[in-house]
């Protein structure tokens, strides 16, 4: 049976080649490795290097996938395949060729549900991990110690080495969330799609879309057909809306969930609303329509509170929202609600919490819902810039968790010097540097590292209209936030970082990716 699997791999990885025209031994090329087991980022919790490690495909190597691993062995597969031109069959046993091999369980126990152990020998490559979630996490370090030409989309003719060495590796949080605004301006599925791809390859595991504000709606709510068809239209600064049906919502969600990463959808309320109640007269308290806005000014808009319309409006959204969102957690806002009085603000979140409980779901929003009676459960996020607040002290202490994106560090849009010609400034200018150096763990007096539930990185879209856009505003400083969230913080050095960082530009450059060139960074 050995002797039979290895002629029909063998078989396959002749005509392979043949139909490509390469021969059937590595080509000639660099054989050094751009970067070693201890330059991965996100930081692993231990790595061992060992340059006498190194392993090297060739077209004789398969992809060896344990039982429950066949979905990662294939997305590796897609990784590798292009700028190889190797077959790299997935096989249930490698029959004595060399293999990369994906095992789930018997793992060290200290990689828990989303940490992975990494083995590279001369002989193979071993990765282990008690869940998909795990190895999907250590194919991204694995994928960093090839040379960076391996995110080429055709075939390079060179020696394909990954660096040798052993990696035990976990996070520091379970949630590494990156928050992309689709209101202020709309992206198409397929935009989205390769944020999500260069999400993933830094362990990102959340995406928080911003579905509604009062630029835009831009999801199909079907019992109020009109939001999405009249109030997408608009965008910032008069631009060209759009909005997503529920199945293209639910591609986007499939597509996140092959890449590990869960979608958390938000509905901004009760302010941020100026889009739906420009199209539905009976959100506003007269029954008369707002005018659309495409300015980005903010606080002037408000559900009306006493209006039973409005609760009516709340569950049908979230009720059509929970029922096409597999993932746990639904965003209700609740930031900048300046137009809604402080006694309205807590009415309308006693009756709004129980409805995303009454479709079984969790609570998240911004950190001022944290003033309503939250269950514990539910998590706020933290996007004010440190220091004392009664509110979320008070949940920390039963036993509530925050997600922490502060404007000053966390925020993607903000600057990163006064010349930036794209983004914000209100937070503060956001260098490389600052983008790294926090602690979620002592932002908030009262809110300790038992009580973070991890980082995100906001992408607000004021003035990011493309693709390229949002690459120059979330590289470099995406990483590091992605390395906060995943490395432990004693191990975490901004003079090593910026060394690490740099060695991720080949890899970037070879993606196509438009990343900002910052001057704390010596590039390689």
């Amino acid at each position: 049976m050995r002797k039979s699997l290895s002629r029909a791999v063998l078989g396959v990885t002749v005509v392979g080649l043949a139909a490509l025209g390469l021969p059937a031994s590595a080509s000639a090329g660099p054989a050094a490795p751009e970067r070693s087991v201890t330059d991965i980022v996100p930081l692993p919790v231990q790595a061992k290097a060992d340059p006498k490690g190194d392993f090297t495909l060739s077209p004789l190597t398969v992809i060896r996938a344990g039982k429950g691993a066949n979905q990662v062995a294939d997305y590796l597969r897609g990784l590798l395949r292009p700028a190889t031109g190797y077959p790299l069959p997935v096989v249930p046993v490698n029959a004595g060729l060399p293999a990369i091999s994906l095992e789930l369980g018997h793992a060290d126990q200290r990689v828990g549900a989303q940490g992975y152990q990494l083995a590279v020998a001369k002989s193979g490559v071993t990765l282990k991990a008690n869940t998909a979630d795990g190895l999907f996490e250590g194919v991204q370090s694995l994928r960093q110690l090839l040379p960076s030409a391996i995110d080429a989309k055709s075939v390079q003719f060179r020696k394909w080495t990954i660096a040798g060495g052993t990696v035990l590796d976990y996070p520091r949080f379970a949630t590494r969330s990156a928050m992309l605004d689709v209101a202020r301006h709309f992206f198409a599925p397929a935009q989205v799609k390769t944020y999500i791809d260069q999400l993933a390859q830094y362990k990102i595991n959340t995406l928080h879309l911003h579905l509604a504000d009062d630029q835009g709606w831009r999801i199909e709510i079907k019992s109020w057909p009109r939001l999405a068809t009249e109030g997408g239209k608009t965008a910032a600064y008069g631009d060209p809306g759009g909005y997503y049906t529920q199945a293209e919502y639910q591609d986007l969600v499939a597509y996140a969930a092959s890449r590990h990463i869960t979608v958390v959808p938000e509905i901004d309320m009760p302010g941020h609303t100026n889009a739906a109640q420009s199209v539905y007269s009976e959100l506003n308290c007269d029954g008369v329509a707002v005018p659309p806005r495409t300015d980005t000014e903010v606080g002037y808009s408000s559900l009306c509170i006493d209006s039973p319309t409005t609760y009516r409006f709340v569950d049908d959204v979230i009720r059509e929202l929970a029922a096409i969102t597999p993932g746990k957690y639904l965003g209700i806002g609740g930031d900048e609600a300046h137009s809604t009085s402080e006694a309205d603000y807590e009415a309308f979140y006693a009756k709004v919490n129980p409805i995303v409980a009454k479709y079984g779901k969790l609570i998240t929003g911004w950190h001022e819902i944290a003033k309503s009676d939250l269950p514990a459960t539910a998590v706020p996020e933290y996007w004010d810039q440190g220091g004392a607040n009664a509110d979320l002290a008070s949940f920390a202490a039963r036993g509530g968790k925050l997600l922490m994106a502060p404007s000053n560090h966390a925020y993607l849009d903000m600057k990163y010097t006064e010349d930036t010609p794209l983004g914000q400034d209100w937070a503060g200018l956001v260098e490389v540097k600052d983008a790294y150096d926090w602690d979620p763990a002592t932002l908030v007096p009262g809110v300790g590292e038992a009580n973070v539930a991890g980082v995100e990185a906001p992408l607000w879209t004021e003035t990011i209209r493309t693709n390229d856009d949002i690459e120059y505003m979330a590289f470099p400083r995406l990483p590091g936030i992605a390395e906060i969230g995943w490395s432990p913080q004693s191990a975490r050095d901004w003079d090593t970082y910026r060394v690490r960082l740099a060695k991720q530009a080949p890899l970037w450059e070879a993606q196509g990716i438009n990343f900002y060139r910052s001057p704390q960074v010596d590039w390689k």
